[in-house]
C-alpha cells in the first residue's frame, strides 16, 4: 500500500540523456509530477564531434527516443549558453519533439537564429522567448530564473529551477572571473541570496574538478596576447574557439596595439562576430580583412584569427598547416598561437596540425609556453566558493568524464555534502522529496549526422567504415546462366588491399580463383538462388584473401542470373 501511495505523490526527477560521463552532447531533463505522468523541462540540446572511431561522421547527438515518446508532456527547452555542445543539436532534434517553446538570453538567441539559417530553417514562427538575466519564467510547473555566470562565451546562465517541492540550481558551464571582458562576472550576490532562500539540490559543472586553485582571468590572457603579438618577428596566426568572443576581442586589440591588420580566416568566426556585434559584445565598428586579402598585406603587419584550434580537418588551421588553404600560407619564422585547450579526444588531430606547422619552420605557442588560454570551467577553489554560497543539501556532479565526476563527488563529500548522487546518462534521479536517489533508468544512446541524414549509431554503416579503414574492400561481380554456368570469369575490384602476396601472386587473381572454385562447388540446382551464391562466394573469397594476406577485407558480391 505504501508503494502505491508513493507513486501517486508528486516528485521532481532529473534525467541526463547526454553530458554526464563525457564532455559534450549535453541534454538534461527535469520532470515534475507523478510517476509515469511527468511534465518535462529540457535544459540544453547539444552535440559532440565525431573522431577516428566514427569515420565520416562530423556530429554526434544524443538519442532522444525517450523524449519523442514524451513529446506531448514537454513544457519547454531552456538554453544555458550558445556553445555547440549545449545548443548545436537543435536543428536536428528539436523538430522531432514538436517544436516546443525555447527560452534563451539575447546572445544565445541570436546565435540560435544564425544556426537555424545555416540549416535553411525558417525562424519567422520560431517559438523563441528572449529572457534577460534576473528574469523568471513559469514554464509548466517550473519557475525558472536566469542567473548571470562567467564562461568562455557571452551570457552563460545558471538556472534556479523552483517547484512546489523545492529548488534546484543547475549551473550550466561557469567559472569565477572578475574581468571576463564580455558578460558581467558571476552574480555572487544573487547566488548568495538564493542560497539563503534554500537550495535543495546543486547540479554542477565538473570539468575542472581535478584541478586545485582558481582559474586565471580572461583579462590576463588579453594582456599577454598584446605582449606576444608585439614581439612577433613576422606573420602571427591565432587559433581559438570561434565562440570565445572575449578572446576574439583580445586578439583584435592585440593586433591594433601592435600596429597590425586583423584578418579573419574561417566561416564560423564570421557568424560569431556578427552575433556579438548585434548584441553589443563586440564593437560594431570593429574592422577586419577577409582571408582573400592575405597576399596583398605585408606579412609582418598581419594577425590572422583562424578557426581550427581542435585540429578539425576542414577548418582553416588544418588547411594552412597542410599547405592547402587557397589564400593563406605561412612561412618559416611565422608564429601560430594556439589560444585554446585541447578537448579530450582531439589530441591526435591537434598534434598532427602542430607537427605539420613545425616541420615548415613555424613557431608554435600553446598554453604550455605562455598564458594564452584560460579554461571556462571551475577549479576546486571556485567549486568550494559556490558550495559555500548556495549551501545545497544534495549534489549531483554533471558535465565531465568519469574521472572529473568522481573527483567532484569526492570533493563535495569533503565539503560536508551528505548526499552526493553519482548519476550517468540514462539514470533517473529522484531529487525531491528526499532522500534523493537513483530510482530508474531510461533508454539512451547516440545518433550520427551522416551527411544530411540522421541515423542511429546501431545502424552499422560506421562499423563498416571502420572495417574498411582496417582491411579494405573486395568487390566481386558474377554472371550466371539459368543452368548455373559462369558466363565469364568474375570481375574483381580491390580497394585498399596490396596488389600482390609475398610470392608475387596478384590478390585480385587469388580472389577470382576463389570465386570460381566456390561457384563450382555449389550444386547446379542451387546456383539459381543468387543470394545463396553471393553469400558462399563472399565467404570463400574472404577466406582466401585472409590466407594470403592475413586480413579479412569487407567483401561484397553481386550475382546476376541471366
Amino acid at each position: 500500500m505504501a508503494g502505491t501511495n508513493a507513486r501517486t505523490k508528486n516528485a521532481l526527477v532529473f534525467v541526463p540523456l547526454g553530458g554526464i560521463g563525457e564532455i559534450g552532447m549535453n541534454l538534461y531533463l527535469y520532470g515534475y509530477g507523478r510517476e509515469g505522468a511527468y511534465t518535462w523541462l529540457i535544459v540544453d540540446m547539444g552535440v559532440t564531434f565525431g573522431g577516428e572511431y566514427e569515420p565520416g561522421i562530423d556530429v554526434v547527438l544524443p538519442d532522444i527516443r525517450f523524449l519523442e515518446e514524451e513529446r506531448h508532456n514537454i513544457a519547454g527547452l531552456v538554453l544555458t549558453h550558445a556553445h555547440e555542445d549545449h545548443y548545436g543539436a537543435i536543428p536536428d532534434l528539436w523538430p522531432l519533439i514538436g517544436r516546443v517553446p525555447i527560452y534563451a538570453t539575447p546572445f544565445t538567441a541570436e546565435m540560435l537564429r544564425g544556426k537555424l539559417s545555416e540549416f535553411r530553417m525558417d525562424d519567422d514562427d520560431l517559438p523563441l522567448e528572449v529572457v534577460s538575466f534576473g528574469a523568471r519564467r513559469q514554464i509548466g510547473p517550473f519557475d525558472v530564473e536566469f542567473i548571470s555566470m562567467s564562461h568562455s562565451i557571452p551570457e552563460p546562465a545558471a538556472l534556479a529551477i523552483r517547484t512546489p517541492l523545492g529548488t534546484v540550481l543547475h549551473t550550466g558551464d561557469w567559472k569565477l572571473d572578475e574581468t571576463p571582458l564580455t558578460s558581467a562576472p558571476t552574480d555572487e550576490k544573487r547566488l548568495r541570496e538564493i542560497g539563503r532562500e534554500g537550495v535543495d539540490v546543486l547540479i554542477c559543472d565538473s570539468t575542472n574538478a581535478i584541478r586545485d586553485g582558481i582559474s586565471p582571468s580572461e583579462a590576463e590572457v588579453g594582456e599577454n596576447l598584446v605582449k606576444l603579438v608585439k614581439q612577433a618577428p613576422a606573420c602571427v596566426a591565432v587559433t581559438t574557439f570561434a565562440s570565445n568572443v572575449a578572446r576574439l576581442g583580445s586578439v583584435a586589440k592585440a593586433a591594433h596595439a601592435a600596429g597590425r591588420e586583423l584578418m579573419v580566416v574561417g566561416r564560423a568566426m564570421y557568424r560569431v562576430i556578427e552575433a556579438a556585434q548585434a548584441t553589443g559584445y563586440l564593437d560594431p565598428e570593429l574592422r577586419f580583412h577577409q582571408e582573400t586579402a592575405f597576399a596583398q598585406l605585408p606579412r609582418d603587419k598581419v594577425v590572422a584569427l583562424c578557426t581550427g584550434s581542435q585540429g578539425e580537418p576542414r577548418a582553416a588551421m588544418a588547411r594552412i598547416a597542410a599547405g592547402e588553404h587557397p589564400h593563406v600560407a605561412l612561412k618559416p619564422g611565422d608564429w601560430v598561437i594556439f589560444s585554446s585547450r585541447t578537448i579530450p579526444g582531439n589530441e591526435k588531430a591537434v598534434g598532427r596540425v602542430q607537427n605539420a606547422l613545425s616541420d615548415e619552420g613555424i613557431e608554435i605557442l600553446t598554453d604550455q609556453d605562455a598564458l594564452v588560454h584560460v579554461s571556462g570551467h571551475p577549479r576546486r577553489g571556485e567549486l568550494q566558493r559556490l558550495y559555500e554560497w548556495v549551501k545545497p543539501s544534495v549534489a549531483v556532479p554533471m558535465h565531465g568524464e568519469g574521472r572529473h565526476l568522481e573527483a567532484h563527488a569526492e570533493f563535495a563529500e569533503d565539503l560536508g555534502i551528505k548526499t552526493v548522487i553519482r548519476a550517468r546518462n540514462g539514470t533517473m534521479v529522484q531529487l525531491l522529496p528526499r532522500p534523493a536517489a537513483i530510482v530508474d533508468d531510461v533508454p539512451v544512446g547516440r545518433l550520427y549526422r551522416d551527411g544530411y541524414i540522421l541515423t542511429s549509431a546501431d545502424e552499422g554503416q560506421v562499423r563498416e567504415r571502420r572495417k574498411l579503414s582496417f582491411a579494405g574492400l573486395a568487390a566481386i561481380s558474377l554472371v550466371l546462366t539459368r543452368k548455373g554456368e559462369l558466363v565469364a570469369d568474375p570481375e574483381v575490384s580491390l580497394t585498399g588491399l596490396p596488389e600482390e602476396d609475398n610470392d608475387g601472386v596478384p590478390l585480385a587473381e587469388i580472389a577470382r580463383e576463389a570465386a570460381i572454385g566456390t561457384v563450382e562447388s555449389i550444386p547446379r540446382p542451387r546456383r539459381k538462388d543468387p543470394r545463396l551464391v553471393s553469400e558462399a562466394v563472399r565467404r570463400g573469397v574472404r577466406a582466401a584473401l585472409n590466407q594470403a594476406w592475413g586480413k579479412k577485407p569487407v567483401c561484397t558480391v553481386l550475382t546476376t542470373v541471366l
